[in-house]
């Protein structure tokens, strides 16, 4: 996937996607940083037709929590990420002991 494609393109209307430009003014994070992060494949956004990444709700999330993780606690986006797949694994674990809570 070529990184160089960034901000020109628009989602239609109706769709719920974000192109970078959106992304970089909702989190506050550096177009470098959203594009590293894509190139790590910590988020991997949709494309249009000519190249142009689309992000989903999912990926704003993820990145917001990154940002305020950097900002917060003064760490490289990287260390940020591994922190961010952590709380989610967390996330996910106290969902499956819920379920099984209500198992027994």
């Amino acid at each position: 996937m070529d990184i160089s494609k960034k901000n020109e393109a628009q989602p239609p209307s109706s769709s719920k996607r974000l192109v970078i430009t959106q992304v970089v003014e909702m989190t506050g994070l550096d177009e470098s940083i959203v594009l590293e992060l894509v190139s790590m494949e910590w988020v991997r956004p949709g494309t249009t037709g000519d190249g142009h990444y689309l992000f989903e709700t999912r990926d704003l999330y993820r990145m917001t929590k990154l940002s305020r993780l950097c900002k917060d606690l003064e760490i490289t986006p990287t260390g940020g990420s591994i922190i961010v797949d952590l709380l989610d694994r967390v996330e996910k674990l106290e969902l499956q002991i819920e379920e099984m809570k209500k198992l027994i």
